[in-house]
């Protein structure tokens, strides 16, 4: 048995790793910490503010108070460090002076960076809000700075602060001492008061593009050693909204999401899981459904995606995506990386096939739709009736095809123009895919030539003088008019008393204003038909004397001789005799 230390763990049977693993260096910071941007250089997507504050300080006009607004994320905060090391910074060999690249190495830069500099003070408005707050700032600008060449106030979400803190900053603010700089940082400047922001020289921060977002996190992940699929990074981008600390986060949750077998490559199906979102195919197969007007294909697609755990309201999402993605294509006008290149045949075919009218009407079916799948108690039930609701409703007639309709006298064009689907059993719906013809067929169809009058029955040109406002003539009409000969664009009506000798005149314009068509209208002799009022009474006439004929109704007579028939609805105001 031998003494060495080194054969004791195989002596004792135990399977040590070829390594030791190594003590961790400190605790983790999350990619939104560790990557803080640490001078200007590093703030993507603010060039026009630091070309400012650049000129400003190689002029010497600086302002005493600097506002930063802008979304949640995009580097307010950040921004009023850099702005305090900036002002602050003495260089490498202690005789600099301010300057838009801070060196970063002496000491007020290290101490700002630290958050440890005795003149760089932050405060958070949101827990010191009252007036006793800020008459702690009042009394401390009147003493100069202890070892800094400003003395810096950052105070974030500034909004916060209370109507009278603000008014008992105001005269401090306006007339600060030069040792002094105020920074201030906001989410919602409109909170802040007018009087503030006058005295201050303001920086609106602009949301940072998925262009930018792409190249910066695919920056951070070579950095972190990690690979990840393009898709993916396009997917964190997008999600970011514009916020680089929302990304990054959101970078850091699919890092860690990353599956180990796969060696902790980030790939889109496990971002898009990890975020929520709905399948890209999925909703591809379940618009496509729509599209045809197969409603039972519809519904069962969406329940198959809420089995797998994507939320109705994703899937609502993604179709309003989808729809918006449409519809820019139309216009030349989508371009989405992280679309693969199937996706981008299937979305233009569509955009040729389908009108601008009927993907408004879908888009706007979907904005109503999404906000009650959000607020329901059972999404999945008011998703499948949106989804029914899409189907049936996206292709009805807008208010000009209807106009048009009343003119022509015609089926509307987008009702006719394509055959109705089934909805599963039987029925036929007419869905989103019955569209207008393309654009160049729509700017064309007004100017073509109007169809010869049609062969306008008495009953058809009474309704058109109804629905035209011409009221009078539509009475005289309905009462006294008697066809002598009706054909496409004349007419001729047997003279009576009461029709005067405008009403041929009146007559002949109206039809041409309705119809856009000329109509000769003339007064003649020969057999004529009864009037509209005539063929009514006789109507009634002969429903009376059927009625008098039913053997309840004559032993009611017989019964009472006195009483009369009145119509149905006038049992409420009348009664017999």
């Amino acid at each position: 048995m031998s003494d060495s230390a080194d054969d004791e763990p195989t002596m004792l049977g135990m399977d040590l790793p070829d390594a030791a693993p190594q003590p961790s260096s400190g605790p983790y910071r999350v990619l939104a910490r560790k990557y803080r941007p640490q001078t200007f250089a590093e703030l993507i997507g603010q060039d026009a503010m630091v070309r400012t504050l650049g000129n400003a300080i190689a002029r010497d006009r600086l302002a005493h108070a600097f506002l930063m607004t802008g979304v949640r994320g995009v580097g307010k905060t950040s921004t009023a460090r850099l702005i305090a090391k900036a002002l602050n910074c003495i260089g490498p060999d202690g005789q600099g002076g301010p300057t838009i690249d801070p060196c970063g190495v002496c000491e007020p830069c290290r101490a700002i960076t630290e958050g440890r500099h005795i003149d760089v003070i932050e405060m958070d408005a949101a827990s010191n809000t009252g007036v006793d707050d800020v008459r702690e700032i009042i009394e401390a600008v009147r003493y100069a700075a202890v070892s800094a060449r400003y003395k810096i106030y950052i105070i974030d979400e500034v909004h916060m602060l209370s109507r009278n803190a603000f008014n008992a900053l105001l005269k401090t603010l306006e007339e600060p001492p030069p040792h002094v700089k105020f920074l201030f940082a906001t989410t919602e400047v409109n909170k802040v008061p007018v009087t503030v922001l006058s005295r201050c020289q303001r920086f609106d921060l602009r949301r940072i593009t998925p262009d930018m977002l792409f190249a910066h996190f695919s920056a951070i992940l070579q950095k972190e050693g990690v690979e990840a699929e393009a898709p993916a990074i396009w997917l964190i981008a997008n999600a970011a909204e514009g916020s680089v600390r929302d990304g990054l986060s959101i970078l850091d949750q699919a890092i860690a999401h990353a599956d180990l077998d796969g060696g902790g490559k980030v790939s889109a199906d496990q971002v898009r899981a990890m975020l929520g979102l709905s399948d890209r195919s999925s909703i591809a197969q379940l618009m496509a459904t729509i599209l045809e007007g197969d409603a039972g294909a519809a519904i069962d697609l969406a329940r198959a995606q809420y089995a797998l755990g994507i939320e109705p309201v994703a899937m609502v999402r993604g179709l309003m995506d989808l729809t918006h993605a449409v519809t820019l294509a139309k216009v030349s006008r989508h371009d989405d990386p992280a679309l693969a290149e199937a996706d981008r045949e299937r979305i233009g075919e569509w955009a040729k096939k389908l009108g601008f009218a009927p993907l408004n009407r879908l888009w706007q079916l979907l904005l109503k739709g999404h906000d009650e799948v959000l607020r329901a108690n059972n999404p999945l039930e008011h998703l499948e009736m949106l989804l029914l609701r899409v189907i049936y409703a996206a292709s009805m007639p807008d208010p000009g095809e209807l106009a048009k309709l009343l003119q022509s006298g015609g089926v509307p064009m987008a009702m006719a123009a394509m055959p109705a689907p089934t909805g599963g059993q039987g029925d036929t719906v007419s869905t989103i895919t019955a569209a207008p013809p393309p654009v160049e067929a729509e700017v064309a169809a007004p100017a073509r030539a109007e169809p010869p009058a049609s062969a306008l029955t008495v009953a058809q040109i009474h309704q058109l003088l109804e629905s035209t406002g011409n009221h009078r003539l539509a009475v005289d009409v309905y009462d006294h008019m008697r066809i002598v000969e009706l054909e496409p664009g004349s007419l001729v009506f047997a003279p009576v008393p009461a029709l005067d000798g405008s009403f041929a005149r009146d007559l002949g314009d109206a039809l041409l204003t309705a119809t856009g068509s000329r109509w000769h209208v003339r007064a003649g002799d020969g057999k004529a038909r009864p009037s509209l009022k005539d063929v009514q009474d006789a109507k009634g006439a002969d429903n009376d004397q059927r009625i008098r004929e039913l053997p309840v109704v004559k032993a009611a007579l017989a019964a009472f001789p006195d009483a009369t028939l009145v119509e149905g609805d006038d049992t409420r105001h009348k009664s017999a005799p």
